[in-house]
């Protein structure tokens, strides 16, 4: 093939890059591919970030959307409504194109969904969207725009599991080739639906058929490790929604036939370590990410002996992260380093108790984060929630030793999710 297009002849499915590609001119933000110094240096590769976090409505989901909603005007000259369900991304990619369009657009999103998503997506729609809050969850909002959708016969914008939403992703794939010269040995790409991830294998299958694709998940929404172990789309029994904007509860049948034979591999990383992966970005680089647009470089950390000298591409795939979430966002990286312990601390009834813990437990470097106290329990002692940062994940085991040794100490509660949960 001359241009990037693959059928799947088993499965059935075609995705039209360059077709896509055409529409796209002149709308979307050809993205730079820049060279990464501090990840450069720390895995001894050379790593180059595809900026979607520059993106026309900060993510890389207007390519899908505005693809898929032009191919339908080109086969319906009438069309003038659609529906989509998104927490996020999705809905400001649909909500722009339906702006550039002029085309109404109905979206539903969960009553959950942060006011500040929700003034995003009015932004960038204007008068052109309608927003309907329906549902607590993501799920229980799709069930409802799929029903509307079918009542009024509108048509539904997916935002994965669609052949034109997948090729409209896909020119991504189409750039980062343009943009370097030299064979590309690496690609990390985020999975949430799967709808990237295929785009970038229908490109590369074709036009750099040598280069490893690695799709990287959270490890609490780990829905296309799933899929490929079960060999068919299958539902999470449960689904972390921290990394929002990949939290999927199963993904799409296209976009799995695709990534089945064309990835190399999937990982999972942990909440903790995408986190830090945001908190480096920012502080190092004055790059902002979401959690999702964090995914692919955290996936670095797996493969850091094979990419070694290597070319590496990591797709940063948006930057709509909310900045009340910072705080949540620090909190999860110390825990995922053992700098953050959540303690039960009995403390003796007397006066000066307190005064002891500061003096004779915590170490120079120790800090109280959280306190609260109830003088309720009996009259020897009283239970009190502490949390304590550390400067160094060694110094735990004397911290503990000390609790223990003086009576302090009365449980931990890093390691229990329902206790813990509510302090978070």
């Amino acid at each position: 093939m001359t241009v990037a297009e693959r059928k799947n002849h088993d499965k059935g499915v075609f995705i039209d890059v360059s077709a896509a590609a055409q529409r796209l001119s002149g709308v979307v933000n050809e993205t730079p591919l820049s060279l990464n110094t501090t990840y450069s240096e720390l895995f001894g590769a050379i790593v180059l970030l595809k900026r979607e976090d520059l993106q026309t409505v900060r993510s890389y989901k207007i390519r899908g959307s505005y693809n898929k909603i032009s191919a339908l005007m080109e086969r319906d000259t009438k069309l003038n409504h659609v529906v989509c369900a998104s927490a996020g991304n999705h809905a400001q990619g649909v909500a722009d194109t339906a702006k550039k369009r002029q085309v109404k657009a109905t979206i539903f999103m969960p009553v959950t969904t942060p006011k500040q998503k929700i003034e995003q997506v009015n932004m960038f729609g204007d008068q052109w969207v309608d927003v309907k809050l329906i549902g607590d969850t993501f799920d229980q909002s799709n069930d409802a725009a799929m029903a509307f959708a079918q009542r009024q016969q509108l048509r539904f914008i997916h935002p994965f599991d669609d052949p034109e939403v997948i090729a409209g992703q896909a020119t991504i794939g189409l750039e980062i080739l343009k943009q370097h010269n030299e064979p590309i040995d690496y690609l990390f790409v985020p999975v949430g639906g799967g709808g990237l991830a295929a785009g970038m294998v229908s490109v590369f299958s074709q036009l750099s058929p040598e280069t490893k694709i690695i799709g990287v998940e959270p490890s609490g929404a780990a829905s296309m490790g799933l899929a490929i172990e079960r060999g068919r789309p299958t539902a999470l029994a449960q689904l972390d929604r921290f990394v929002d904007g990949a939290a999927v509860c199963q993904v799409g049948q296209h976009s799995f036939e695709l990534c089945q034979s064309g990835l190399t591999d999937v990982l999972t990383v942990d909440d903790g370590l995408v986190c830090q992966t945001i908190l480096n970005l920012y502080n190092k680089d004055a790059i902002v990410v979401e959690p999702a647009g964090a995914l692919s470089l955290a996936g670095l950390q797996q493969y850091q002996e094979q990419i070694k000298g290597k070319h590496v591409v990591c797709i940063l795939s948006g930057s709509n992260n909310d900045i009340t979430r910072i705080e949540e966002i620090r909190e999860k990286a110390l825990l995922y380093h053992g700098l953050k312990h959540y303690f039960l601390v009995r403390f003796p009834q007397r006066a000066g108790a307190l005064k002891s813990f500061v003096a004779d437990i915590l170490g120079a470097n120790d800090d109280i984060t959280y306190f609260q106290y109830q003088k309720k329990h009996n009259r020897e002692s009283g239970l009190a929630v502490v949390g304590i940062e550390l400067k160094s994940e060694s110094d735990f085991e004397p911290l503990m030793d000390k609790m223990k040794a003086q009576g302090f100490f009365s449980d931990y509660l890093n390691h229990q999710p329902e206790l813990f949960s509510l302090l978070m």
